[in-house]
């Protein structure tokens, strides 16, 4: 729990705030005043049909501790393998997805759709049966070593992502001021 005291015509004020702890390689949801903020970016959208999703694995950024990292993950892995093996010929390294197992299910990390946010902006954490939905830590590491590499990449000015994240990193730090 967070504690804060405001100074108000003189008096002090405290006030309890009780803020969701983000943990490094877990899923989220995000709340959709995020992507009003960021419209223009298309990022893909929350949809409802009784079900929340995208549920967007998450990790802190390495160099702005109020920064996480989102990185949705899908169940067309046909679709997005059949991608991943076109771009395979291309290129020697292909950054755009991590494939791994969710919940027993092979999932695809779109890592060509990650983006920044910060806690204000997440809505839950993904749970099955009210447990903390979990992944192998290998996976985990190739996940955030390969949306690592792709954040690097963007400040050199090579997007992988289909819109600017560093842009909008700056974004969400000035709007924390």
């Amino acid at each position: 729990m967070l504690i804060k005291i405001y100074l108000f015509e003189g008096r002090f004020f405290v006030g309890n705030e009780v803020r969701m702890k983000v943990e490094n390689g877990k899923f989220y949801f995000i709340k959709d005043d995020f992507f009003d903020i960021f419209k223009c970016y298309k990022l893909m959208q929350n949809k409802e049909n009784g079900n929340k999703r995208p549920c967007y694995f998450c990790f802190n950024d390495p160099e702005n501790e109020e920064i996480i990292w989102f990185v949705p993950i899908s169940s067309k892995v046909d679709k997005y393998k059949g991608i991943y093996e076109n771009k395979k010929k291309k290129r020697k390294k292909v950054y755009n997805f991590v494939f791994g197992k969710v919940l027993g299910k092979e999932k695809a990390f779109l890592i060509q759709n990650i983006f920044p946010t910060t806690e204000e902006y997440i809505e839950s954490k993904y749970q099955n049966r009210k447990q903390d939905v979990e992944i192998t830590e290998s996976l985990k590491n190739e996940i955030i070593e390969t949306s690592i590499n792709v954040i690097k990449l963007a400040k050199k000015g090579i997007n992988i992502p289909f819109y600017d994240v560093i842009e909008m990193k700056n974004i969400l730090k000035n709007l924390k001021r």
